[in-house]
């Protein structure tokens, strides 16, 4: 389980500080793909590793991306 978590833990990392690059070069909306991605990856590391602060953080972001997103979309 243990390598299961540093995978997750590490995934998570990578992915969401491509999207904070991203999103500085405006690089829209595969910016907002990838931190969506993080956080949903963040959550599923902080349900596994019972560190509700992570998830609950990391779940709130999902929803002002998934928010922001669909507003842009669908204006």
């Amino acid at each position: 389980m243990q390598i299961i978590l540093r995978i997750l833990e590490w995934s998570a990392t990578a992915i969401t500080l491509i999207g904070a690059l991203f999103t500085t070069f405006n690089i829209f909306p595969f910016n907002v793909y990838l931190l969506s991605v993080g956080s949903i990856l963040w959550v599923a590391w902080a349900i596994l590793s019972y560190r509700l602060s992570i998830a609950i953080v990391n779940t709130g972001m999902l929803m002002i991306y998934l928010y922001g997103a669909l507003k842009e979309y669908y204006g």
